[in-house]
């Protein structure tokens, strides 16, 4: 299970140093594919099979669409010695991912957000969701 969340610095060639943790988890290679949000995400091997797989059991339209978003444009990568791995430029452009980043452990996967857009992202959150999900959870 991925928790926690750092900022890291994207460099010039569009590499970032992911957690040593979230290494660990991922395994010695993963996949970096956009995020079910406006990030990319890193899952494992294993967690990248069974996505293909649940999309495979979707009805035709569902699931070509899905394999265009999230596996068409997945890389596998292998982080270097010193943590490093890069990011697909063309995902890297299109949620500009460029200085600032935000690496955050959401259970099964990593997430990877620009900084600004994660910080809109969240006060949204907060205005328009968290109130009914903690009723429903009754906490």
């Amino acid at each position: 299970m991925f928790s926690g969340m750092s900022n890291h610095a994207v460099d010039t060639k569009g590499r970032i140093i992911l957690p040593a943790s979230f290494r660990d988890e991922l395994g010695e290679s993963f996949f970096i594919t956009r995020g079910f949000t406006e990030c990319l995400q890193a899952i494992s091997e294993s967690q990248f099979e069974h996505l293909r797989d649940k999309i495979k059991e979707l009805p035709a339209d569902k699931a070509l669409a899905l394999q265009y978003i999230m596996i068409a444009p997945a890389v596998k990568v292998t982080p270097n010695s010193q943590g490093r791995i890069s990011l697909p430029q063309a995902l890297r452009e299109e949620l500009v991912i460029d200085k600032e980043a935000v690496v955050i452990g959401m259970d099964d996967r990593v997430e990877i957000w620009n900084k600004i857009k994660y910080d809109e992202f969240i006060k949204r959150q907060k205005q328009e969701v968290l109130a009914e999900a903690l009723s429903l959870l009754k906490l």
